[in-house]
């Protein structure tokens, strides 16, 4: 994002990506993208942008209730699926295609330096919390309320409190357990 071009194509991308302005996760987004490159500006134009990104970063906090510092990496196309209590510590790193659900924290725990590095095409669902420093693997899902204490391979689906990877269902399993339903 170090070209003016390259910024406008990304915030174009992530516009479409969130289906426009109706989805007031955008607006989180484009404060975070907008944040990066103020930060990528001449001392002369960055320090009033500075105040604007300020301004913008309290009023996305107070409208949708996410909170993305510009200090995040996050890769391409992230998708904020709902706005709505959605905290990002600001050293985690987020990879490409990354979905996230409403309720979702990705931060630091107590007793445990470091914070969450997550890979590309990762799914975090509702209420979801991935604390310390874990790695989520590439393609990976991790599962409404779950909290991810540790690793969770690539291509894994992580469930539960303590979170634990979960074998993998395949159609046939799903179609038996509802037909077994009560």
């Amino acid at each position: 994002m170090a070209t003016e071009d390259g910024f406008l194509n990304t915030l174009r991308d992530d516009y479409r990506n969130h289906g426009g302005f109706r989805n007031l996760a955008l607006f989180a987004i484009v404060t975070y993208r907008f944040g990066q490159w103020v930060d990528l500006q001449p001392s002369l134009v960055r320090i009033p942008l500075s105040k604007l990104y300020a301004l913008m970063s309290l009023w996305v906090e107070l409208a949708t209730d996410i909170t993305i510092s510009k200090e995040v990496k996050i890769g391409k196309r992230p998708h904020l699926i709902h706005s709505g209590n959605i905290r990002i510590h600001p050293r985690a790193i987020i990879g490409d295609y990354v979905g996230i659900m409403h309720d979702v924290t990705i931060g630091e725990t107590m007793g445990r330096e470091g914070v969450p590095v997550i890979g590309n095409h990762v799914f975090i669902a509702t209420g979801a919390k991935i604390l310390g420093p874990v790695k989520i693997g590439d393609g990976a899902h991790i599962g409404p309320n779950s909290v991810v204490l540790s690793d969770v391979p690539a291509g894994a689906t992580a469930m539960g409190v303590p979170a634990r990877v979960v074998p993998a269902w395949s159609n046939n399993n799903q179609s038996n357990t509802s037909s077994k339903a009560v």
